[in-house]
């Protein structure tokens, strides 16, 4: 699984997926393809939704979160944008990470990993 250390909050120093804000006139599978590039410099061919959810944000806000799976492509592999760094995880390894609150909840719930 690919995981960014986030270089801003919301989660910052935590370990997370790679993300961010769609764009205006952006698809999510658009977005997909520029965070993951923007954040790791691989590029991705975005699939299917894995999950949503919704989290705070700064000042009282609410974040919609939708994750989605996505098969690399290409790059260069090198934490970019607000990534403090990037690494591919093993999902035995993913317990001993400090991670954004929610997230292995998330990935359990949805069956992109096992259960815990």
């Amino acid at each position: 699984m690919l995981l960014v250390r986030r270089g801003r909050p919301p989660g910052e120093g935590l370990w997370s997926i790679p993300g961010g804000r769609v764009e205006p006139g952006e698809s999510d599978s658009e977005a997909v393809a520029r965070e993951v590039l923007e954040e790791t410099g691989l590029t991705v061919a975005p699939g299917p939704l894995a999950g949503t959810v919704d989290r705070p944000g700064v000042d009282g806000a609410v974040y919609e979160i939708r994750d989605y799976l996505a098969e690399v492509t290409g790059g260069a592999f090198v934490p970019g944008d607000d990534a403090l760094d990037a690494r591919w995880v093993a999902p035995a390894e993913l317990g001993s990470l400090p991670l954004v609150p929610g997230l292995l909840d998330a990935l359990t719930g949805w069956g992109v990993i096992g259960p815990r």
